[in-house]
C-alpha cells in the first residue's frame, strides 16, 4: 500500500549498559536532549498569538494527513514510553499488545528511535508490526553515539558515516527493508546539517529510507536541511501548555510544506488531569527532576487542565482528549503522537477522533490560556540550552544557521 501523495504541478504538495540513572544524567551533562528535553521557559501568557487556529479539523477515525508527501494517519503512536522516560519499563508482550492494539484501532504512524532502550523501543515495533508491514508508516531517528555492546550513551552523532550505520541496524531491529520516515534526533553542533540532509538523500536513492525528518530544530536549520533534501516533517514538543514552536518552527513548516509532529502533546501526562500535587513520581521517571513538575509547580498549573475540563464538558471529553483536538485544531498538517503503555489510556486518547473543536472552542482555549502564566521550566537549564537555536521560546535563528555549523568552503 502507497502513502504517497501526488504534487502538483506547481511543485506544491497538497496539504490536506548504563543504569537508568547514569543514563539521564549521563544525557543531561552531555546535552544531548533525547525526546523529552529542550525548548523551556517559565512563562507562557505570550505565546498564543502565532499559529492561529483552523476550527473544524477533527481526527476522525480513519482520517488521514500528510506530512510532506507522507500521508499517516490524524493521529499516531510513540512508542518511547515502553522503555523509559515516565517510570519503569514495560515487558514485552505489554508492549507488543499495546502496539499491536493501536493498529487495530485504525493507527498507521509509529514512532521510535535508536536511543528509546537503547534499541529495545525498534525491536518492539519491529516485531509487534512485522505482519502488517505494508499497511503501517514507521518512523525512527539516529543522532546519537551510542555503544552497540554497551549500550552506553555517548553524546551526538550525526556524521554521514554513522548516520548509514546507525540506519542499517535499524532496519534489523525494525524487521524491514525501508525507514518510512527517518529524523535527526536532535541537532549536532559539530556537523554541517547539509552534510546530514545529505547523508539522508543518498539513502533514500538506495530505497532504504523513504522520507527525511527534523527534530528538536529551528527555522534556519529546517530551511538548510530542506534546500538539500526535502523534509518530509518536524517534531518538536508541542502542547496547550508548550508553546514554543508558534513563533518561529510553525510558520516555517506551513511556508515550506513540512508536516509537524508534536511529541509529548499531553504535556507529559500533565494535560490528562490525572497528575496532582502529590502524586508520586516512581525511580526512573524523568519528570522527578523537571521544574514544571514540582509539587508546587502542578499546584499553580491546575489552570490549565481546569481550562480543558470546561470545553470538555460540553464535548462529553476529557481534558486530555480535548488537549490532543486542539492540535488537530491548529493545522491539518499536524500529527500528534501521544504515547502509553496502558490500553485503556490507548482508548482514552484515540477517543479524541470522535470530535471536534469548532471556532468558539478554539478560541475559549485561547483566550484563557493568555490570562494563565505556566510555572516552571519543562526541562532542566542543561537540556533546554542544548535545543537548537529557533527551537524555543526566546532564541530566533533569522538572519542566523542556527546550531549547525556552516559547511566547510571547498579549497579551489
Amino acid at each position: 500500500m502507497s502513502n504517497e501523495r501526488e504534487t502538483s504541478k506547481s511543485g506544491k504538495q497538497e496539504r490536506k549498559g548504563i543504569t537508568r540513572r547514569d543514563f539521564i544524567t549521563k544525557t543531561a551533562l552531555a546535552g544531548a536532549g533525547l525526546a523529552v528535553s529542550s525548548i523551556g521557559c517559565t512563562a507562557l501568557q505570550d505565546q498564543t498569538s502565532a499559529g492561529a487556529a483552523s476550527p473544524n479539523q477533527g481526527g476522525k477515525p480513519g482520517e488521514r494527513r500528510s506530512l510532506g508527501t507522507l500521508e499517516v494517519s490524524a493521529l499516531g503512536f510513540g512508542c518511547m514510553n515502553f522503555v523509559w522516560a515516565y517510570g519503569p519499563p514495560v515487558g514485552r508482550q505489554q508492549a507488543l499488545s499495546v502496539i499491536r492494539a493501536a493498529h487495530d484501532r485504525g493507527v498507521t504512524f509509529f514512532d521510535t528511535a535508536e536511543i528509546y532502550g537503547p534499541f529495545t523501543s525498534e525491536e518492539y515495533v519491529g516485531e509487534a508490526l512485522a505482519s502488517v508491514r505494508d499497511q503501517v508508516v514507521i518512523a525512527t531517528k539516529f543522532g546519537f553515539d551510542i555503544d552497540p555492546d554497551t549500550r552506553r550513551i555517548n553524546g551526538l552523532n550525526s556524521r554521514p558515516e554513522h548516520i548509514r550505520k546507525v540506519a542499517e541496524a535499524s532496519l534489523k531491529r525494525l524487521r524491514t527493508d525501508r525507514i518510512d520516515l527517518l529524523y535527526q534526533h536532535r541537532v549536532d553542533p559539530n556537523v554541517p546539517i547539509e552534510d546530514v540532509a545529505g547523508a539522508v538523500k543518498d539513502l533514500i536513492k538506495e530505497g532504504k529510507v523513504r522520507h527525511f525528518g527534523l527534530s528538536e530544530a529551528g527555522g534556519a536549520t529546517i530551511r538548510r536541511a530542506h534546500a538539500v533534501q526535502a523534509v518530509a516533517a518536524v517534531q518538536n514538543e508541542y502542547s496547550v501548555w508548550t508553546r514554543d514552536p508558534e513563533h518561529e518552527v510553525l510558520p516555517t513548516c506551513e511556508e515550506l510544506d513540512i508536516g509537524f509532529v508534536p511529541w509529548s502533546p499531553l504535556g507529559m501526562g500533565y494535560l490528562t488531569g490525572k497528575i496532582t500535587p502529590s502524586t508520586p513520581f516512581r525511580t526512573g521517571d524523568l519528570r522527578a527532576i523537571f521544574p514544571r513538575f514540582t509539587p508546587e509547580a502542578r499546584r499553580a498549573n491546575r489552570p490549565v487542565v481546569e481550562l480543558l475540563e470546561r470545553v470538555g464538558r460540553r464535548k462529553s471529553a476529557t481534558p486530555g482528549q480535548v488537549a490532543l483536538a486542539w492540535l488537530h485544531a491548529r493545522k491539518p498538517w499536524i500529527v500528534p503522537i501521544p504515547g502509553t503503555t496502558k490500553p485503556d489510556h490507548l482508548e482514552e486518547n484515540l477517543g479524541a477522533r470522535n470530535f471536534k473543536l469548532d471556532a468558539a472552542d478554539v478560541k475559549e482555549i485561547e483566550d484563557g490560556f493568555k490570562q494563565i502564566r505556566v510555572q516552571g521550566a519543562r526541562s532542566t537549564e542543561q537540556l533546554l540550552e542544548r535545543s537548537d537555536i529557533g527551537a524555543r521560546l526566546g532564541t530566533s535563528s533569522k538572519g542566523g544557521h542556527g546550531m549547525s555549523p556552516l559547511p566547510r568552503k571547498s579549497v579551489q
